[in-house]
């Protein structure tokens, strides 16, 4: 059996060396939390000590590792064949001279000479300049446009922390400036859930489980007084899930079909501490199915109105989703699906595109267990992938 222990800044980082030096049947033994060794470890991300072993392992090269060295070398043999071509013709032009003088030729001929030797200097001092550029944007910017597509973060972003971090070359350093950005920009809400709240999103993100997850929650781990409405009738199975968990809960629960019923039920919960409400998945781009969703929930007069986006949506599908669901002026964010993803990078994606604190994260399909308080440094941690779920 072979063992080998891996320090690493991610578990995604661990898995690709594993995969590359044991082999696809390896298996991870241990993983733990480090700081690096030393007094400037103190001021650094924690990294993580990831112990794999396997049975008859074959070492596998894994080309990919090499391949900016490899562009390096590249680059320098360039430069190395133009600077011996460039020497070879010095030395030729000296040959050539010699014979001049020996011979005697006309001087047309050594000007005409000396023109191309000057020409052709020009062209190999050009030639370098272009490939020293390259070598010295590829060492500044790679680093952080590898670890944006890593981190699966919006690359519309890359400008933006490019100019923050533009004069670090140094891989780690690129890391733990980007997580210090972060930090101070992502929001996360902490405020008590109380009054009446309404989840909306797209249909297929997990509405009816999460709300039923946040009733239980309230109810059970809490002991709040709870009351569950929903307005989604679409969806026949959704109704029935809803009144079987509010019946095992033990908490009121009603169907409302228009306005006028939801006013009524509004208004018999009015007593409860919590009213939480379950909307009907709608598209984004349906603006008119938007105004008839805002209709029905403005008659309750909510006190706030959760988006909910599932965390395994394309990044080219977040804008949509939230500028069509502004008209219902939603003012915090859910976040669902966390488990069936390996990359968390909408976290901030979405943060950072609606502008709208986090309240919650889903992990899983238990209710009621499966569903967090968003906390920083446990979205740092799942977006630097130094956590996983």
């Amino acid at each position: 059996m072979v063992i080998k222990k891996y320090l690493v800044s991610n578990m995604n980082e661990a898995l690709t060396m594993i995969r590359s030096e044991l082999g696809k049947n390896a298996v991870i033994i241990t993983q733990r939390k480090v700081r690096k060794e030393g007094v400037l470890g103190i001021f650094k991300p924690k990294l993580i000590e990831v112990t794999a072993a396997v049975e008859n392992s074959k070492i596998v090269r894994n080309t990919n590792l090499d391949e900016k060295k490899d562009m390096e070398n590249s680059i320098n043999s360039i430069k190395k064949l133009m600077e011996e071509k460039l020497s070879n013709k010095s030395i030729d032009d000296k040959k050539l001279n010699n014979k001049i003088d020996n011979n005697k030729l006309i001087e047309n001929t050594n000007e005409t000479s000396n023109e191309e030797v000057v020409k052709l200097r020009n062209e190999i001092s050009d030639i370098k300049e272009i490939l020293n550029k390259t070598l010295i944007k590829t060492e500044k910017i790679d680093y952080l446009h590898e670890l944006l597509k890593e981190l699966d973060i919006y690359e519309q972003f890359y400008d933006e922390f490019k100019e923050k971090i533009k004069n670090i070359n140094d891989k780690e350093e690129v890391r733990h400036s980007l997580r210090e950005i972060i930090d101070k920009e992502i929001t996360i809400d902490t405020e008590e859930l109380k009054g009446k709240i309404v989840l909306v999103g797209p249909t297929g993100v997990g509405k009816t489980t999460t709300i039923a997850k946040l009733a239980g929650k309230l109810a059970l781990k809490e002991g709040k007084k709870v009351g569950l409405i929903t307005v989604d009738t679409y969806r026949i199975g959704a109704v029935d899930q809803l009144k079987t968990y509010a019946e095992i809960m033990d908490i009121d629960f009603k169907v409302v079909l228009n306005n006028k019923e939801m006013v009524e039920a509004v208004q018999a919960m009015k007593d409860l501490d919590v009213i939480l409400i379950d909307s009907t998945g709608r598209s984004s781009k349906n603006i008119m199915q938007i105004k008839e969703l805002k209709n029905l929930i403005g008659k309750a007069e909510v006190d706030s109105t959760y988006l909910v986006i599932s965390g395994t949506t394309k990044n080219k599908d977040l804008k949509n989703i939230i500028e069509g669901y502004k008209g219902l002026e939603y003012n915090k964010i859910i976040i669902t699906k966390l488990d069936e993803t390996t990359s968390y990078g909408n976290i901030y994606n979405l943060q950072k595109l609606s502008g709208k604190p986090i309240r919650y994260l889903t992990v899983g399909q238990n209710v009621p267990d499966d569903i967090i308080d968003a906390k920083k440094e446990k979205v740092l941690d799942l977006l630097f992938l130094e956590e996983c779920i």
